[in-house]
């Protein structure tokens, strides 16, 4: 059986994915330069703004710490630490209020015990050997013509896509959540809103764009199955 280059004709499948991706990517990125020069009225920097969020949550046991990684931001549960990047941590711009209040979204998730949180955060390992063995296991029953190693490497990467799925109503309730709290607590007014509004947006299409592309490897893994049969 032949083992498949990265250039079979399958790949037509990726084409809309890999355009969404680098769209979307494009956008993320246009829209935090443009929103990281644009300070915010009441001058809190990130930092500020997760602390006071997380207060008043009652998440006095979260940590913040800086991650020397540009857009590198995340909210890690299983420690209870908010990392967040220099520009986000020290800036008081639109920018680093709209992503750092999103990671706090996502400690408030946790802490409520937000089901698709829950659900993800459980299926992460399984996920993560899925991914490693999936792609050798759908390869190597090709090349070596048994047909149980492609199949058990196709519903390997489907974890994938399950993950990917999952990872969406995660990021935009977050994403809500934060804007909901920066409006009523008064800490953006009116255009500067907005501008976080289109900070988040930007960056939930890049999760819209990681499961289309999900979806689209998967499919092509199909499509190479049953060509090969």
């Amino acid at each position: 059986m032949p083992l498949y280059s990265i250039f079979d004709p399958t790949m037509i499948i990726l084409i809309p994915a890999i355009i969404i991706s680098f769209w979307a990517q494009t956008k993320v990125n246009s829209n935090y330069e443009k929103y990281s020069k644009v300070r915010i009225v009441n001058g809190y920097t990130g930092q500020q703004i997760a602390r006071m969020m997380l207060d008043e949550a009652g998440l006095w046991d979260v940590r913040i710490e800086v991650i020397n990684s540009k857009l590198g931001d995340h909210y890690d549960p299983s420690s209870k630490i908010l990392r967040l990047s220099p520009e986000v941590y020290s800036g008081s711009t639109i920018s680093s209020a709209g992503i750092a209040a999103h990671e706090v979204g996502h400690a408030i998730q946790h802490k409520e015990e937000y089901k698709p949180l829950t659900i993800r955060n459980s299926i992460v390992p399984v996920v993560n050997l899925g991914s490693s063995l999936s792609w050798i296991l759908f390869f190597l029953g090709i090349f070596l013509g048994f047909k149980g190693l492609t199949t058990l490497g196709i519903l390997l990467f489907s974890l994938v896509v399950i993950f990917q799925l999952i990872t969406l109503p995660v990021e935009f309730d977050a994403s809500t959540r934060a804007l909901s709290i920066l409006k009523s607590r008064g800490i953006l007014y009116g255009d500067e809103t907005r501008g976080a509004e289109k900070v988040l947006n930007a960056a939930a299409m890049t999760y819209v764009a990681a499961t289309l592309m999900a979806v689209s490897q998967l499919i092509r893994l199909i499509a190479i199955s049953n060509k090969d049969d």
